[in-house]
């Protein structure tokens, strides 16, 4: 899957598309470079999940939980922060990781050999012009 979004403005639209074609898959990876919209983005598809609570970065955190609408826990980890695995082995990722919740992961590049096989990685390009493309494999492309 290919999302391209056009300006801010389409961001949502877009989160809803991209619920729309997960399917049942879990965990998800998102790579790209500082301000490239990760944390926008799955703060977009929070919302569409029916999360109330603020959604916001946890840079300092390591990992912040949310509610869905149905009441299902939602992980979003931001690992930028990190400095060695044994950070990420002493809060417990895999309760996390293998939970059976939606888990969002930024910054996964620094925890690699720990994310499970099943992973979706979901890259985050910017261009010049503002424009992100967001890519899931298999590539199938929708512009918002």
């Amino acid at each position: 899957m290919q999302l391209i979004i056009n300006d801010i403005s389409g961001i949502n639209k877009a989160a809803g598309q991209f619920i729309a074609e997960i399917g049942d898959e879990k965990v998800f990876a998102f790579y790209g470079a500082m301000g490239a919209g990760k944390t926008t983005f799955i703060k977009a598809v929070c919302e569409e999940l029916g999360v109330l609570e603020t959604i916001a970065s946890p840079t300092f955190a390591i990992v912040n939980e949310y509610r869905d609408s149905k009441g299902n826990s939602i992980y979003h980890f931001d690992f930028y922060r990190i400095n060695k695995l044994e950070e990420v082995f002493d809060f417990g990722y895999e309760d996390y990781f293998y939970s059976g919740n939606l888990c969002f992961i930024e910054w996964p590049e620094l925890v690699e050999p720990l994310l499970p096989d099943n992973v979706v990685k979901v890259y985050i390009t910017e261009a010049d012009n503002g424009k992100r493309t967001l890519t899931v494999n298999p590539v199938k492309r929708i512009t918002i």
